[in-house]
């Protein structure tokens, strides 16, 4: 039974063709009677049913009792979305919502042809929905009149605010009229969206957050899935393969891997399409209809597409790259587990990256699983079962099928039949791949334990406890060609190892630095995989080497003597290490800073001695002239002589 007390009876109409029943509770929040007419600032997570909420909320006044709006004229609705994709979502939603009333809905987004807008505007329209840049186009160019606005409608206004549209949002908003009705719809509600409501909407504004709401996405499953670097488009592989998702987004952050990323799940035979700020407006509209109606299942987007695409039935979302911050983190999730159905979100974390991860997912206050992603063989037995739930196999034999079953169980049998249906079946997909395996739940020693370097760099002194030796359990010990002398610290050396050598911070163990080498103790696990990543060269970043050592250094042996290194580098033999440059004190006052005052003055014996025939100027006698007869000149100090005049001729 439903209820929809308050609405407007066309909109009612429209909503019982669409199949609504119930009302989500940011839409019934936009329906209470102490909010007519009033501003309001929303806040509400994606998918929850905004844009047919802001619909609801306006209609009345729009409308004015009447059931049908009179010819179309200066719009009298703005509503404004941070892109081209979620406008023009926006305006099919309002056009089947306002269908009954016979409202005329106008777009004005970037992409579009500017001179069609403009005719449409000409025309009238009761509803107009856009872009900010194109909108203010429009005003500056004198094409939309927002003289008889009623309401504006900010959709996904932290969005905008992120992509750099506060002043063309002032601009519109200063040019509409004051006693406007202001609706602002946010997913987050962070300083600069308080600080815009409080601008532009009026003192009594409303604040409103559904219960709903507090409680992020709690139809998406949140899945971490620790990889190794090199395995990362290898576990997306997996992680398509093992979900067969009706429709799946992966996203990365920037074009250049949305583009890589494409071509090598094109040439695994995914059907994939691409969505980036690089398209043109009609090639993105394409590759969004390829996926609505299944001629592609999987689309690889930047960021720029998190909130401006709805896809029905979108049930994986893949997190090729993490994102920069948690609101990102929630709007890409928000494409999944939409509208009661179930989703998944999985993130792709390189375990060099778990703790921003971490960091990422604590801010959006998130509680992932964190699980390894799924090996070839749990996609391969995932895709037995479903090769035994496939509905055709229930299927009654069909009488023009008949004659043919028969002919080929007699000539082949039906042990052949079966396993070429698995073959044909297992050959339409592609296969899976073999991942490098990880520790999802690596232990973690304190600081104290895990470091033996006070914050400054230096080592542990003597008198502090280090941990025992077994410990850290089996393990080879590395010279690396840098020390103190070359500036060396664990806070980059650590990450570097890591970087180059594929492995974790948790198998290096410990660090002893020397004035011109460091020796790096890496875990046995770990040395396979650190020194087929090094290469032959053995060869880190910034050229330094690394010499894998047979046992434990002596750390009681005399340093190595300094080796002479030309700037920047030994390069007559080759070397490509970093040369070490002298300090700052070691320049042309070096003698001076290394003694002490007394030695300087005079008063104590001098680490250089001062040389006894030295004498003040004025006491040194003349040296006798040599070569020949002096030149005198007569003509009187330099400052009197003065060069001729030339005197300039007349005329």
């Amino acid at each position: 039974m439903t209820n929809f007390d308050g609405i407007v009876p066309a909109i009612a109409e429209a909503l019982l063709k669409r199949g609504y029943e119930t009302l989500t509770p940011v839409q019934q929040a936009m329906l209470n009677d102490d909010l007519d007419g009033q501003d309001a600032l929303v806040s509400a997570q994606t998918g929850s049913g905004k844009t047919v909420a802001f619909g609801l909320a306006m209609a009345s006044g729009l409308l004015e009792g009447r059931d049908r709006f009179g010819r179309a004229g200066p719009p009298l609705a703005l509503a404004i979305a941070p892109t081209r994709e979620l406008a023009l979502q926006v305006k099919r939603e309002l056009e089947w919502l306002y269908e009954m009333t016979g409202a005329t809905i106008a777009s004005c987004v970037g992409g579009m042809d500017i001179r069609n807008e403009r005719r449409a505007l000409e025309r009238g329209a009761h509803i107009v929905v856009g872009t900010p840049g194109r909108l203010r186009d429009h005003i500056t160019r004198n094409a939309l009149d927002l003289s008889d606005l009623r309401a504006v409608v900010l959709d996904e206004a932290d969005e905008m605010l992120d992509l750099g549209f506060r002043e063309d949002l002032e601009f519109i908003l200063e040019q509409a009229p004051e006693d406007r009705r202001t609706l602002m719809f946010s997913a987050t509600v962070p300083r600069a969206i308080a600080d815009l409501a409080r601008s532009y909407q009026k003192p009594d504004a409303r604040r409103i957050e559904t219960a709903a709401e507090k409680k992020q996405h709690v139809d998406i499953d949140y899945r971490a899935m620790l990889v190794s670097p090199a395995d990362k488009e290898n576990a997306i592989i997996n992680v398509l393969r093992f979900y067969e998702a009706r429709n799946a987004i992966v996203f990365c952050s920037t074009r250049a891997n949305v583009n890589h990323l494409t071509a090598r799940l094109h040439n695994r035979g995914f059907s994939v399409v691409a969505l980036s700020g690089e398209l043109s407006q009609n090639e993105r509209t394409h590759a969004l209809q390829a996926m609505r109606d299944g001629r592609a299942r999987v689309c690889i987007a930047t960021d720029v597409a998190a909130r401006g695409i709805d896809l029905p039935g979108l049930e994986l979302v893949i997190h090729a790259d993490l994102p920069t911050n948690s609101e990102t983190l929630l709007h890409r999730s928000g494409r999944t587990g939409r509208a009661g159905n179930k989703g998944v979100s999985a993130l792709i974390v390189p375990v060099n990256l778990r703790r921003k991860a971490e960091r990422l997912l604590d801010g959006a206050h998130v509680r992932p699983a964190w699980v390894l992603p799924p090996s070839a063989d749990e996609v391969l037995a995932r895709d037995d079962e479903r090769l035994l739930a496939d509905a055709t196999l229930a299927e009654t034999v069909g009488e023009d099928e008949a004659e043919m079953v028969q002919r080929l169980l007699a000539e082949h049998g039906a042990e052949k039949l079966a396993a070429a249906f698995i073959r044909n079946y297992r050959g339409s997909r592609s296969a899976p791949e073999d991942l490098v395996p990880v520790t999802v739940d690596a232990p973690k020693r304190p600081r104290r334990e895990r470091d033996e370097f006070a914050a400054d760099g230096r080592e542990v002194p003597p008198h502090r406890e280090s941990r025992p030796r077994d410990a850290f359990g089996p393990s080879r010990w590395f010279s690396l060609s840098v020390g103190r002398r070359q500036n060396a610290e664990p806070r980059w050396l650590i990450p570097m190892l890591c970087r180059n050598g594929q492995i974790t911070k948790a198998e290096i163990g410990a660090i002893k630095m020397q004035p011109e080498e460091t020796f790096v103790e890496i875990a046995e696990d770990g040395v396979d995989q650190f020194l087929s990543s090094i290469g032959p060269n053995k060869m880190l970043e910034r050229g330094i080497q690394v010499r894998p050592l047979k046992g434990m250094p002596d750390f009681s042996a005399p340093p190595k003597a300094p080796r002479d290194r030309k700037p920047y580098g030994n390069r007559d033999n080759g070397d490509s290490r970093p040369a070490s440059r002298p300090a700052k004190s070691q320049g042309r006052f070096k003698d001076d800073l290394a003694r002490t005052d007394a030695e300087v003055w005079g008063d104590a014996p001098s680490a250089k001695p001062r040389r006894d025939d030295w004498k003040p100027k004025g006491d040194r006698p003349a040296k006798p002239f040599k070569g020949g007869k002096p030149k005198f000149d007569d003509r009187g100090p330099a400052a009197d002589r003065k060069k001729p005049r030339k005197s300039k001729p007349n005329g």
